[in-house]
């Protein structure tokens, strides 16, 4: 069984046909087109070229960012320059005679993870994905938490600070706006732009917003003490976030992806220090952190998840059916 997975991201389509064990037979990607119609030309000419030659392929899985109703595919919100897709059905995107399913990048993420990495066979997951921005998806009693609108997952936008600062949704103190590669980059853009003392004011001097986040980090494990108090602050803001969550979800595991996570154990120890003495009063243990485990990070296999978990999966009741919570 084969079945074509599709992540649509603000800069890149990419797409790729994945057997049921999640490897990628074969992939491609696109520059992503900012013109709706031009868009869509290119999603069903991207699928076509995917599906040449394969029979019997199982369906359609699309990842994307934003609110993604998963019964009728439609894009509910979708923040950036891809927002006229808002209102669009992903599935009459698709120009072959399959089963179709759309759903929000995140929760895709999480797709993947249940059916091949780290919750495989749990009930209870919380899942972060932090990169330029931060998505969430939650699995309890086995099901997707969805909540009315869709919207239930978005755990980037859990406020830290109410008086912090404004975050793309309109909120303020949102984790997003604290712990995100832009809200990193954004802070290390500052202090080299005033001139603090720092290898980063020596690199980056000339053209302090070519920082990424992933210098920040490389400078704070050389020991430069101004990108090790950027990284360790909003290290602690989201350790405070994720010991919230605990609280509200009690996960057995917490999964982190995206790029910030290939920091490695320079993250993930001291975060995992810092959730565990903010939860053990009332958890009274410890819940594991991990990073993704899947072998595909691209979001190519866990859209393809979608499908295969609706195709048998592994789950009596798939967790990522559209009758789910």
């Amino acid at each position: 069984m084969k079945a074509i997975g599709v992540d649509i991201g603000g800069t890149r389509i990419k797409a790729g046909l994945v057997d049921r064990d999640g490897k990628i037979l074969r992939r491609l990607a696109i520059e992503t087109p900012i013109d709706p119609e031009e868009f869509k030309r290119a999603l069903a000419a991207v699928i076509t070229q995917l599906a040449s030659g394969e029979e019997g392929l199982a369906g359609v899985g699309i990842g994307c960012k934003g609110i993604i109703d998963y019964e009728s595919t439609r894009i509910e919100v979708l923040p950036g320059l891809l927002r006229p897709l808002e209102g669009t059905l992903l599935a009459e995107l698709v120009p072959l005679q399959v089963p179709v399913r759309a759903d929000n990048d995140a929760k895709v993420a999480l797709a993947g993870e249940l059916l091949w990495g780290a919750a495989r066979a749990r009930r209870h997951v919380v899942l972060l994905t932090l990169g330029t921005g931060v998505g969430g998806a939650v699995l309890a009693e086995g099901k997707f938490v969805r909540g009315v609108g869709g919207v239930a997952g978005h755990l980037g936008h859990y406020t830290l600070d109410p008086d912090g600062p404004v975050c793309i949704c309109g909120n303020h103190g949102c984790l997003e706006a604290y712990f995100s590669a832009h809200a990193i980059e954004a802070e290390a853009f500052r202090a080299v732009h005033s001139g603090c003392i720092s290898v980063l004011t020596d690199r980056f001097k000339q053209q302090p917003e070519r920082i990424r986040c992933r210098d920040v980090f490389e400078a704070a494990a050389e020991g430069d003490e101004l990108a090790r108090l950027i990284r360790d602050r909003a290290t602690r803001r989201l350790a405070a976030a994720i010991a919230g969550l605990l609280h509200i979800f009690d996960p057995e595991i917490v999964i982190l992806g995206g790029q910030i996570v290939e920091a490695g154990a320079a993250l993930l120890e001291p975060l995992e220090r810092e959730v565990e003495w903010r939860t053990r009063g009332l958890l009274r243990r410890k819940v594991p952190l991990v990073a993704q485990q899947m072998e595909d990070r691209s979001g190519i296999a866990g859209a393809a998840a979608l499908i295969f978990a609706e195709n048998g999966g592994q789950y009596t009741q798939s967790p990522i059916s559209a009758g789910t919570a």
